[in-house]
């Protein structure tokens, strides 16, 4: 046999031979069984209408689908608190390093040095996924596992958990929500008082209770006073002309300058600029101002509240499950045959990668 034949023989052994033989020993007797368990859910909320597929469906029950919140629970079943609670609960880390389990699959698998929480973790990231079907908007969550009901327990509390990071966000949007809006309603009724506590001082220290109003009836009382006036001049006139002598007219002129007194004082309680009903009048509108816009505000802020309760009580999230975690009945991987297939498909091609290499090598010694 010559060299060129024993080599040959030599790299078809080492790429194609030993490759498939090595995937035909672990493939066949010696790789553990794995076991999926898949759940199907979607996050959907109240807020928004949806068209077609699902949505169609959701919107009949006047739901709407919540992508970013479903995004979220994503990240939660591929966290490492989940896998804490986990650990916490189930105690995976036994699960998945059982002896039952090949020692490649199991955990620490290849790298028996690191059994770290964080290579732990990388190997949890390798036996759960989300796959996400953005028309529909559901989810389908794959557990993997050694054991079927283990994997069935698995999918379970990923579930629960996901439920509960939902409930969990409500109640802090609701939360949330109506203590802004509690917070305005105080702001909103501390003004209200600091107005009114205003408006009534102001009211005591001026001894004026509406400036407009008392200035209205003063007016009309310095109105009432001058027609007095007129007709006591008029008298006055008459009996001056008629009778100049008459004892009367002390009376009468008395009364017309007692008349023009109480005039002026009526007058100047309305008009004076010092301390008059009119310099107060500004001052009292500024108060009377606030007041309202106070008075506004609580309303507003009210009814704000009931809004935002209503909100917080319709604005809700709901993780649905449409299909519950499965307990499978046979094993879904490892696909043995197409495994050492594959293994042999490979091994060709590169063998044959290798030949030309070394044939060309060859021709260029030559």
């Amino acid at each position: 046999m010559t060299r060129r034949r024993l080599g040959f023989l030599l790299v078809f052994g080492l790429t194609v031979l030993l490759p498939t033989m090595g995937a035909i020993v672990y493939y066949g007797p010696v790789a553990s069984d794995v076991f999926i368990s898949e759940s199907r859910f979607v996050v959907r909320s109240p807020q928004r209408p949806t068209q077609g597929g699902l949505g169609a469906l959701l919107q009949g029950t006047a739901l709407s689908r919540s992508q970013d919140d479903t995004y979220s629970v994503h990240d939660y079943v591929r966290s490492r608190d989940a896998l804490r609670e986990l650990e916490q609960r189930l105690g995976v880390r036994a699960l998945y390093s059982a002896q039952t389990i090949d020692a490649i699959s199991r955990f620490p698998g290849l790298e028996p040095w690191d059994s770290s929480f964080e290579a732990f973790f990388r190997h949890y990231l390798r036996h759960v996924s989300i796959d996400y079907d953005t028309a529909s908007s559901i989810s389908v969550l794959k557990v993997r596992a050694y054991a079927p009901a283990d994997a069935q327990r698995i999918n379970e509390l990923l579930l629960e958990m996901g439920e509960r990071l939902v409930n969990n966000t409500n109640t802090r949007s609701r939360q949330d929500l109506i203590r802004v809006a509690e917070h305005e309603v105080k702001v909103a009724e501390e003004r209200a008082k600091d107005a009114a506590a205003a408006l009534a001082e102001f009211r005591s220290s001026r001894n004026v209770f509406d400036p407009d109003r008392q200035g209205a009836i003063q007016l009309q009382s310095a109105a009432r006073l001058r027609e007095e006036l007129q007709a006591a001049e008029t008298q006055l006139d008459q009996v001056r002309r008629v009778s100049p002598g008459n004892p009367q007219m002390g009376t009468l002129d008395a009364r017309v300058q007692s008349l023009r007194a109480a005039i002026g004082k009526e007058t100047a309680n309305v008009l004076s600029s010092q301390g008059g009903l009119t310099s107060k009048s500004p001052a009292f509108d500024r108060l009377v101002l606030e007041r309202s816009f106070a008075d506004r505000q609580v309303a507003t802020a009210l009814a704000a509240l009931d809004s935002a309760r209503s909100e917080a009580s319709r604005k809700q999230l709901y993780l649905e499950r449409l299909v519950s975690p499965n307990l499978p009945d046979s094993a879904l991987e490892p696909r043995r045959l197409r495994a050492i297939v594959t293994t042999f498909v490979l091994g060709l091609m590169l063998w044959g990668i290798v030949s030309l290499v070394i044939a060309s090598i060859r021709e260029h010694t030559d």
